[in-house]
């Protein structure tokens, strides 16, 4: 069996675009995968179109060895658009690879390790109540864990009201549903050291379940100065794209949980092995997914698998998104995903929906800004 064609198809739904890979072979069997770095689409497909002549005439089965190739083959180690475009790739050969020998792609990896994984939904509001109200919702669904973030006020996000507005609004959350309920923060990098420590401090009396990305990435050492002050548990990694980013943050046990995107990082193959190293440090994962039904699918293929899992990202899950072209989709129900039964991936792909009834439209992040007028990080 070998390679014979890589497709890409980006597809802009609701109000962001997606981008799906198909590996086709000559036996008939296909795999989908998703590339992970939104708003730097057509980036990832040039480097997708780049590793196509790399893969066409190999054996798809050969999982660790193409994943070397793509990564390694070229002398120069990709950065995040490299691994993000291998990340698709290795999906979609993970989704073959399940479809030639008849079984999911969890068992593949090592079978269920659980019935069902938990996942949280992200609320919000202009007001604190308002953000309360949301989270009432939520619950009412089945959702067990909820995340809210730091906000911006129109486009500015300046420091100190995202402090007190986090505050806040976290503290309305948690008095409406009392402690029956996971709470979790994302700072979204948007604060610098200083201010990040503050509103952690905070927050630590309401009991996070986790404080998510306070820091930018660049520079993990921070991390270590920020360990010092804050005593609430930290989950970082979704901008990680290889182990090596991983390394200093794992090695020094400077995070409590992994948030592995396996759109970003290497797909499953890169994130398997992250996880693993990360039991070696009672270090949980909690999976990355801002993405379609193609990343979903294969975060709860590794949940089930790992032992060291915590709680799952749902991004679209549990909503009606991209159903034309995912007839089939991963199973969920009041809060949990639940272990497909299908071989590979276990979701289906129409391509000529794809083709006939969407495209592209080229966008960019949020820009947010100071009220001094300088840029700011989203």
């Amino acid at each position: 069996m070998k390679i014979i064609d890589v497709k890409t198809f980006p597809i802009y739904h609701g109000h962001r675009n997606y981008t799906f890979v198909k590996v086709e072979t000559d036996a008939g069997f296909y795999g989908i995968g998703e590339f992970g770095l939104t708003w730097k689409e057509q980036a990832g497909i040039g480097a997708i179109e780049h590793m196509k002549n790399h893969l066409i005439g190999l054996n798809p089965l050969n999982i660790e060895w193409i994943w070397q190739l793509l990564f390694r083959g070229d002398f120069f180690p990709g950065g995040r658009i490299n691994t993000a475009a291998l990340s698709a790739i290795d999906i979609a050969l993970w989704d073959i690879k399940g479809k030639v020998l008849g079984q999911p792609v969890h068992v593949l990896l090592g079978g269920t390790m659980r019935e069902k994984v938990a996942c949280y939904k992200s609320i919000g509001g202009e007001t604190p109540e308002d953000t309360a109200n949301s989270a009432r919702l939520r619950i009412e669904d089945g959702w067990n864990f909820l995340r809210l973030s730091v906000k911006d006020r129109n486009g500015i996000l300046e420091p100190g009201l995202a402090v007190y507005d986090a505050i806040d609004h976290f503290i309305a959350v948690r008095e409406a549903v009392g402690r029956n309920v996971e709470l979790c923060i994302d700072f979204h990098t948007r604060l610098d050291t200083p201010d990040s420590i503050r509103l952690s401090r905070a927050l630590e009396p309401y009991n996070p379940f986790f404080i998510e990305d306070p820091l930018r990435c660049e520079n993990p050492q921070t991390y270590r100065q920020f360990r010092q002050h804050v005593s609430a548990p930290l989950a970082v990694g979704e901008h990680y794209s290889t182990k090596w980013e991983f390394r200093q943050m794992i090695e020094e046990e400077l995070l409590d949980y992994a948030r592995i995107d396996l759109c970003i990082v290497g797909g499953i193959t890169e994130a398997r092995k992250i996880a693993n190293w990360c039991e070696t440090h009672y270090i949980k994962i909690v999976p990355h997914n801002p993405l379609g039904p193609v990343s979903a699918a294969a975060c709860l293929h590794l949940d089930l698998a790992c032992d060291n899992f915590a709680v799952q990202e749902a991004g679209i899950i549990g909503e009606p998104v991209l159903q034309d072209l995912f007839p089939v989709q991963v199973p969920f129900e009041n809060g949990y995903l639940l272990p497909p039964e299908l071989p590979g991936l276990g979701i289906e792909f129409d391509e000529t929906i794809a083709q006939e009834n969407y495209s592209f439209e080229w966008q960019t992040g949020p820009q947010l800004r100071r009220l001094d007028g300088s840029f700011t990080n989203w």
